[in-house]
């Protein structure tokens, strides 16, 4: 019984074996089934709050972008959005690219809102340090404006970075160029993990009036780079972030290096701080430790805000940086 079974068992296996061809040829001639037509994507919303504290919606990625500040435009560009850059304020000058861009102007937040409103932009990419009623002016006219923070650290410089990929559809290319800038900061501050000796500085603003020049003080960008860059600053103990100290306070504290940042907009150089009158008793003018400065690279909180701790610490370590 059992063998007839089997017998049976492999006498249909050879049945199906001599099917198998036929079956294989109808099913390549049956009709295919339809593609399924590619879903037609609605572009999401993007809801992010800015550095005021306002709700900002968009319907989707930004294309057509204004930028109020240099530092916005710097990030847009660094990103890989500066093509969809259609207006930058007077300052964006960096890079080269940005002085090709329609200018919608900005000295002193005066800016062209006619030629704002002409350029159609889904978005307005401001800074929170622009005073709120221009801003809500710029709301008024039916803009959306979104006011990035200004950053005190790195890690704010950063967050601005991730924001601005966000709103633009660059976060792959900001989170790569964050890696980069991680790595060179981290280059800086192990070079100089084992520093003892921090020159005190002097960073100048403004020395309109020589007698009492402003400087920047604690809570400032400036402030956090002298610090990385393994100095000290005599601004530190002010009251305010930006401040005025007179000659006085100065021979007290008597610092041992300045830094010009003037020399960028208003051309102040180490000869002329040596010929002020009392400079002459600090000792970073009679041991010739005065520097001009690319104020740029500290006053724009953007990518090149690594550049700027390259060069200062360059500047206060030569022999770690050479």
């Amino acid at each position: 019984m059992f063998r007839k079974i089997l017998t049976r068992a492999h006498h249909f296996q050879h049945i199906l074996l001599g099917f198998l061809p036929l079956i294989l040829l109808l099913a390549s001639c049956a009709p295919s089934a339809p593609a399924a037509a590619p879903a037609t994507l609605t572009p999401a919303p993007i809801s992010l709050t800015d550095g005021l504290g306002n709700t900002v919606t968009l319907l989707g990625l930004a294309q057509r972008i204004v930028s109020l500040a240099p530092s916005n435009t710097e990030i847009l560009f660094a990103i890989g959005a500066g093509a969809q850059v259609v207006g930058r304020d007077s300052f964006s000058d960096y890079p080269a690219e940005a002085k090709s861009i329609q200018d919608i102007g900005g000295g002193y937040g005066d800016y062209n809102t006619e030629a704002i409103v002409s350029l159609k932009p889904d978005l307005v990419l401001a800074a929170d340090i622009i005073a709120p009623e221009k801003i809500k002016a710029l709301q008024n006219l039916g803009l959306t404006v979104y006011a990035l923070p200004n950053p005190v650290d790195y890690q704010g410089m950063y967050k601005n970075l991730e924001t601005v990929a966000q709103l633009t559809g660059h976060t792959q290319q900001a989170e790569a160029l964050i890696k980069s800038l991680q790595a060179r900061v981290a280059a800086v501050e192990q070079k100089l993990s084992g520093v003892i000796d921090r020159p005190l500085v002097f960073y100048e603003l403004d020395s309109t009036d020589a007698n009492a020049p402003y400087t920047a003080g604690p809570g400032t960008f400036i402030d956090t780079l002298i610090t990385m860059a393994g100095g000290k600053n005599l601004g530190a103990s002010l009251s305010s972030a930006w401040a005025q100290v007179s000659i006085e306070a100065l021979i007290a504290q008597n610092p041992d290096v300045i830094i010009l940042g003037d020399y960028t907009w208003g051309g102040v150089k180490p000869e002329d701080v040596k010929a002020r009158a009392g400079w002459e008793a600090l000792k970073a003018v009679k041991e010739s430790k005065i520097f001009t400065f690319d104020d740029n690279l500290v006053s724009r909180p953007g990518p090149r805000l690594v550049d700027g701790l390259e060069a200062m610490a360059t500047l206060l370590h030569p022999d770690l940086f050479k």
